[in-house]
């Protein structure tokens, strides 16, 4: 199963890339379990994605919570939240 990761903004920078297609093995479930997946890469993937962040993710264009479903071919989006002024 793969998806497609994107990352935006600061994440993009954070992380040193914008896109990647990542190859799940088991299967993810839901964006938590996704989340947990990344986390574990340690760095800035933690520091990032830790519970107390601000971020927002998007499943085909669609902002979503955390228990949504992850299915192989989706585009995931990580982003932090949109301020304006």
């Amino acid at each position: 199963m793969t998806i497609q990761l994107v990352f935006l903004a600061r994440l993009r920078e954070r992380f040193g890339v914008s896109r990647e297609v990542l190859a799940l093995s088991p299967p993810i479930a839901t964006v938590a379990t996704l989340l947990d997946q990344l986390r574990e890469r340690g760095g800035a993937f933690a520091e990032e994605l830790a519970a107390n962040r601000a971020f927002r993710v998007a499943v085909n264009q669609e902002v979503v919570a955390l228990d949504h479903p992850v299915k192989a071919g989706d585009e995931v989006a990580i982003f932090p939240p949109v301020t304006g002024g």
